[in-house]
């Protein structure tokens, strides 16, 4: 079953409870999914609190949940500190908020998040370098492809750019409600829309996010 590893919730600028989006995406198939809130020094010992609270909930159900954050609009040289911060915290799954076009990220943010090997995914790292995507490869980062509007804009280049390097590639929605989830096919598409062959589709969609969970239980 579908994996999604980039969501939030009303603990940042989503519209439901953790245990409500985990609960929306049990009932329409999801097998796990990562609640990633935007977080920066001044919430992020709050959010992962919390977050973790509903995580334990949502066991009696059969979705597996994932505590984890989005380190985003924080400073170049201050991004290690965070993550650091966010591992100690326990959080399971570190995310940060990539160089994407709507969004004005400071320019240096892809590089210094895949120097980090403590960091997970990259998300929609919008017209990341042959370099960073090495590194990101290097380090064990995986890239996202992403459903999001706008952020989707550079699926195509990260695609590209991925492919040259060998570097991992995973499709996650950056859903903030229950109908930006998406299925497992509706995933496959964002993916081949992307350029991606069958191949490609499926180690994006279904085994680098089982990997990307496997790695996170193991630890």
């Amino acid at each position: 079953m579908r994996i999604d590893l980039h969501t939030h919730t009303l603990l940042s600028d989503g519209e439901l409870l953790p245990i409500e989006l985990a609960r929306r995406a049990d009932v329409i198939g999801i097998g796990g999914i990562a609640f990633t809130d935007h977080v920066s020094l001044s919430t992020i010992d709050r959010v992962i609190e919390e977050t973790a609270r509903d995580c334990q909930l949502a066991g009696s159900w059969e979705i597996e949940t994932v505590l984890g954050v989005e380190v985003t609009h924080v400073p170049v040289d201050r991004i290690d500190d965070l993550v650091s911060r966010a591992r100690k915290l326990g959080a399971e799954l570190i995310v940060v908020h990539g160089e994407s076009l709507v969004e004005p990220t400071e320019p240096g943010t892809n590089l210094a998040a895949v120097k980090n090997p403590e960091v997970d995914i990259l998300a929609h790292p919008g017209f990341i370098t042959i370099q960073e995507a090495q590194l990101a490869k290097d380090n064990g980062i995986t890239l996202e492809i992403s459903s999001r509007r706008g952020h989707c804009l550079t699926n195509g280049h990260v695609v590209l750019v991925a492919r040259e390097v060998g570097a991992k590639t995973v499709v996650n929605t950056d859903a903030h409600t229950d109908t930006d989830l998406i299925s497992e096919e509706r995933a496959r598409q964002v993916a081949k829309g992307a350029g991606m062959s069958e191949d490609e589709v499926k180690r994006a969609v279904i085994d680098n996010p089982k990997e990307i969970l496997r790695r996170i239980r193991s630890r």
